[in-house]
């Protein structure tokens, strides 16, 4: 970030802010906290803080919500930073987990490059694209809102993100946030040592949605992970009506009873695309 003598050049009240806000450790900050660091009215704080965009010093993420530019890129005016901690403040102190293709990039769980952030909440809010990076908010229902945990995104800040367990589930409820049912095998596989099939089974009875219990059920069969027990568990809540194992796809294969699937992916290509 800012030297000492770089802040020299940017003027007494600039200097002051941006000392403060990396004592505070606020890299992303708000115009409520300009106004508050300078004391100025709303308005003259918002003309300074454009000042400070023009110069290169501060980007502008959206209305009202800013980041400090670290002094090596010059006078960079699409300066994201860390796409996971402006996604945690784009939330505003809301509920929320950073979920889907993030999470499996996050749990070195992909080898695909993303994107898109995505983030899941119980409230509702609208993508929104922030110079070349897209962030896309899944609403969750409050019941089924869990199994997630506090990370690291970088030495200083921390993120919520969905764990080993919810982002494999996440990625069977919407495959297509995830890059398809290929991708959250390849996923399932890469840390199959590290998950816990118990609670994995676990979740996936809670969430109660017979499309993700019978995807489960099917690659933990095909995939050898787990139990007889853990895939009888899942069977017996399993529901009657067919889906596509991966609804992606056209509509086509044979069907597989014993987990309610059309299987428009054979068992033998998930095998040969995860050695790809």
């Amino acid at each position: 970030m800012l030297k000492k003598n770089n802040l020299k050049t940017l003027g007494v009240q600039a200097a002051r802010l941006i000392t403060t806000l990396q004592e505070r450790r606020h890299l992303i900050f708000t115009l409520r906290e300009v106004a508050e660091i300078t004391k100025l009215k709303a308005a003259s704080a918002r003309s300074f803080v454009r000042g400070l965009v023009a110069r290169g010093v501060a980007a502008r993420l959206r209305p009202g919500l800013f980041t400090l530019v670290p002094f090596e890129l010059g006078r960079e005016k699409e300066y994201l930073g860390n796409p996971y901690i402006v996604a945690r403040e784009l939330m505003g102190g809301r509920n929320y987990y950073i979920s889907h293709a993030s999470a499996l990039e996050i749990h070195r769980m992909t080898t695909q490059p993303q994107l898109v952030v995505y983030v899941t909440s119980p409230k509702a809010m609208r993508g929104r694209r922030i110079f070349s990076t897209e962030f896309r908010f899944i609403r969750c229902s409050p019941a089924r809102f869990f199994g997630f945990s506090e990370q690291w995104a970088d030495k200083e800040e921390k993120i919520w993100v969905s764990d080993l367990e919810r982002t494999v589930l996440d990625g069977l409820k919407a495959p297509k946030h995830s890059g398809g049912i290929t991708e959250v095998a390849k996923g399932l596989w890469i840390r199959r040592a590290d998950i816990d099939v118990g609670k994995l089974v676990g979740y996936a009875l809670r969430l109660n949605i017979s499309a993700v219990i019978g995807r489960l059920g099917y690659l933990m069969e095909v995939l050898e992970i787990g139990a007889k027990r853990d895939l009888e568990l899942l069977r017996r809540q399993l529901g009657r009506a067919y889906v596509p194992l991966d609804p992606l796809l056209p509509p086509e294969g044979k069907f597989l009873a014993k987990w309610r699937l059309r299987l428009n992916i054979t068992a033998k290509e998930i095998h040969s695309l995860l050695q790809t």
